[in-house]
This record gives structure tokens, C-alpha cells and sequence, in this order.
């Protein structure tokens, strides 16, 4: 059976630190819902996810700060595992 470290200690303390700090989404720059919690937060597109600046799938520590950024969950759905953030049509310069 496959342990998910996910759900280890660790993990928990980092997502509980980074919460903490109330910073907006890294990803679009608008307030995050952080009372928003427990099983509603699971599926609600506005509630806090713990992205990684590094995705875990090219090589990113799942359990180092540096690497810890508070999202919208649908912003961190949105990016999935590319190490870039696509600009938005309306930030671009013509």
C-alpha cells in the first residue's frame, strides 16, 4: 500500500504555515478565501491550495517553504505542472 505524504505531518505544518501568512493567490494576485474550510474547501474554486513554485513532477521539494505558494484552488488546477504562468489576454502589452 502507497503512503501519501500529503496527508504526513509535514505537509499539514507547511499548509498551516503558508495559510498563515494571508498572502493573495501567487498566480493571479486576488485575495484568497481562507475561511473557507474543511470539506467545502475541497471543492470550492476560491478556497487556499498549497501550489509549488517548482512542480513536484520536474523535480520540486514538496516540503520546502521556498517552494510553498498560496493559491486558488482553480488558479493551481488551472497551471497544472508548467513552471511558467500564462499571462492573461488583458495583462499583455500590444
Amino acid at each position: 500500500m502507497a503512503v501519501n505524504i500529503r496527508n504526513g505531518r509535514p505537509y499539514r505544518r507547511l499548509c498551516q504555515q503558508q495559510r498563515a501568512l494571508g498572502l493573495p493567490c501567487w498566480l493571479c494576485g486576488h485575495n484568497i478565501a481562507y475561511e473557507i474550510k474543511g470539506p467545502a474547501a475541497g471543492r470550492h474554486p476560491l478556497a487556499f491550495t498549497l501550489d509549488h513554485l517548482i512542480p513536484l513532477s520536474k523535480g520540486g521539494d514538496l516540503l520546502d517553504p521556498a517552494n510553498a505558494r498560496s493559491a486558488h484552488r482553480r488558479c493551481n488546477s488551472a497551471r497544472g505542472n508548467r513552471t511558467t504562468v500564462k499571462q492573461t489576454r488583458a495583462s499583455r502589452r500590444w
